[in-house]
This record gives structure tokens, C-alpha cells and sequence, in this order.
């Protein structure tokens, strides 16, 4: 059996203390071209599918519509309080044509947890009923037809497409967002634009799992307000090395998930998955 992901994380960090250094770009230095760029993103790309090569999405899901309702239900809030509200959901609308159906107060009752349930419950509603009517009750494959349905934009759509269809896609999230801009892939704040700029970078057939990968680095370690630099197995090719907390000791208590040592976002992870799973929501009354 390999080394876990945390030691390698570690094992990488303390390269990265000295040429992680090396990547900051001070005054005077020579710009990097748009070729030594490519190749740096590409190698990141590699060094993150050796530490996450169980990367998948983190939404507990049987088939596509499953995986497009709790897209859908995953906006502002968390993959873990998602799958955490779907089992009761899917248990009482487990096809479009019941949930198109579905009296909106209940439905509103059920997802409440994720947050902006009536809107939710709206588009809910919505693209139900369009899978009902427009497409035979199945979610389609292809990207018009997902972006036509109630609140779905292109992030949902390409997370369906990928992962439901094998279509490749790139999800631009805000972690996403946030790390490539940070590894100075694009300075584009746009999602479709950074969609743009990055899928110039890589070929096609790695937008589904680099989006995989880069989604899981900036949950457990490259976080918003304090990236665990001192724990980053790639802050030796990170020209933002130094943002967060260099020291080892202390940037490793700030891994999250399995990283950390503690249960991932699904209740129900693939096989690979080296975590655990997490818990699911407590009954009513019970709080801890």
C-alpha cells in the first residue's frame, strides 16, 4: 500500500519551504512566458492526480437526475449538508414526473436545510417539469439542453455532463476560481472567461478530473483565508507560496477531510475514497 496523501502532502511541503520560495515573482523579475505557464499548470495538474487520485464529485448521487438535483441544491451551501438532505428527498420524489408533482410547501420543508429553499424549490419545480415535458422524463446529455432548464447555468450543467455523461467539462466554482487565478493561470474573474482561459491550457479529455482535482485542493488545503502553504505538496510550483502558513506544524492543522484525518462530504464515497464517510443528519431535536 502507497503512502497516504497526508504524507505525501508533507513529504512535498518540506521541498516546498525552500523552492516554493523560488516561484514568488519580486521586483525586477523576469515575467513568466505564456510556455514555461502552460508547462507549470500542466505539471500541477500531474502533481494533483498523485495526491488526489481518488478525486470524484463530492455529491452522493445515483444517476444523472439525482446528480442534477443536488447540483442544483448545492449552490451556497455545502456538498455534506446536501447529502445530508437528498436521502429523504429522493426517498419521496425519486423521479422528475414526482418531483414536478411535489406540493411546494413540502418540498420547501425537505430542502429547507440547504438554504434559498423557496428559490431551490422553485427551479426544482421548474426543471422537473421541463424533463417531464421536454425530454421524456430523462435528464439530457447535452449542453443546451441542461442550461435550458430552470436554474441551471453552466457550472451545474458541466458537473452533470462529466460526471452523469462523460462528456468532458471544466466547473468553475469558487474554489476553482480562486486557484487558478492564484497559480496565475488567468487573472479573469468571470466563470465563463476563466472556463475560457484554462480550457487553452489543457486538452480536452482532462477538464472533468483536473476540475476533480483543483476542486479538492482548495477545500483541504488551498483554503480562502488561510491556505495551508507549510502542507502543499505543489508550493513548489505556486508563484502565491507565502499567502497562507508556512510553517509545517502549523499548516497542517489547517488541512480539512481526509487530509486532516477527518470524514469527507459524502455519506456514501466511492470505494477508493482513503477517508471516511460522513454522518448523516441528525434527527430532529438532536443537535453535537
Amino acid at each position: 500500500m502507497g503512502e497516504q496523501p497526508s504524507a505525501r502532502a508533507q513529504k512535498a511541503a518540506l521541498q516546498s519551504k525552500t523552492t516554493g520560495r523560488s516561484m514568488s515573482r519580486g521586483a525586477g523579475a523576469k515575467p513568466e512566458s505564456r510556455l514555461a505557464m502552460v508547462r507549470r499548470a500542466r505539471r500541477i495538474n500531474r502533481e494533483l492526480a498523485e495526491v488526489y487520485p481518488y478525486a470524484h464529485p463530492e455529491l452522493d448521487f445515483r444517476n444523472p437526475f439525482e446528480l442534477l438535483v443536488a447540483t442544483v441544491l448545492s449552490a451556497q451551501t455545502t456538498d455534506l449538508r446536501v447529502n445530508q438532505t437528498t436521502p429523504a428527498l429522493f426517498g419521496k420524489y425519486p423521479t422528475p414526473e414526482d418531483l414536478a408533482a411535489a406540493d411546494p410547501e413540502e418540498l420547501e420543508a425537505i430542502i429547507r436545510p440547504t438554504g434559498f429553499f423557496r428559490a431551490k424549490a422553485r427551479s426544482l419545480l421548474g426543471l422537473s417539469a421541463a424533463l417531464r415535458d421536454d425530454f421524456g422524463g430523462a435528464v439530457p446529455g447535452r449542453l443546451e439542453d441542461l442550461v435550458s432548464l430552470p436554474g441551471v447555468g453552466r457550472k451545474t450543467a458541466f458537473v452533470v455532463l462529466g460526471n452523469a455523461f462523460g462528456v468532458p467539462g471544466i466547473t468553475v466554482d469558487t474554489h476553482f476560481g480562486r486557484l487558478v487565478r492564484r497559480w496565475k493561470w488567468t487573472e479573469q474573474e468571470d466563470p465563463e472567461k476563466v472556463e475560457a482561459a484554462v480550457a487553452e491550457i489543457f486538452p480536452k479529455s482532462e477538464w472533468t478530473m483536473l476540475s476533480h482535482r483543483v476542486i479538492f485542493h482548495g477545500r483541504r488545503i488551498c483554503h480562502s483565508r488561510r491556505p495551508a502553504c507549510g502542507a502543499c505538496p505543489i508550493a513548489h510550483l505556486c508563484p502565491s507560496y507565502g499567502e497562507g502558513e508556512t510553517d509545517p506544524e502549523k499548516a497542517r492543522k489547517l488541512l480539512k477531510y481526509e487530509m486532516g484525518g477527518r470524514p469527507g462530504q459524502r455519506l456514501s464515497p466511492p470505494p477508493d475514497y482513503p477517508g471516511t464517510p460522513a454522518p448523516p443528519a441528525a434527527p430532529a431535536g438532536e443537535t453535537g
